[in-house]
């Protein structure tokens, strides 16, 4: 129900919201991974959540990752 003192409670604002709020966690795990070269590790740290919850966030918000160097900086086979 509405809080009379505040007005109607518009119909449409959870969906602009949610959508707001995933491109922001897009957004700032696209940033945060090519500041710290693709590495995974080091951006779950610098963003201060586990690798793993990172992940899935990526996943989950289908992140663009950037091109890792491979393992131990090795190049990946062209």
């Amino acid at each position: 129900m509405a809080d009379p003192r505040r007005g109607p409670v518009p119909a449409m604002t959870s969906p602009t919201y949610r959508s707001a709020v995933v491109d922001f966690k897009r957004q700032l795990i696209e940033t945060t991974l090519r500041e710290h070269g693709g590495n995974r590790t080091h951006a779950a740290r610098a963003l201060g959540v586990q690798r793993t919850y990172l992940l899935r966030l990526i996943r989950d918000l289908r992140v663009a990752t950037p091109a890792s160097a491979g393992r131990h900086g090795e190049r990946p086979a062209t």
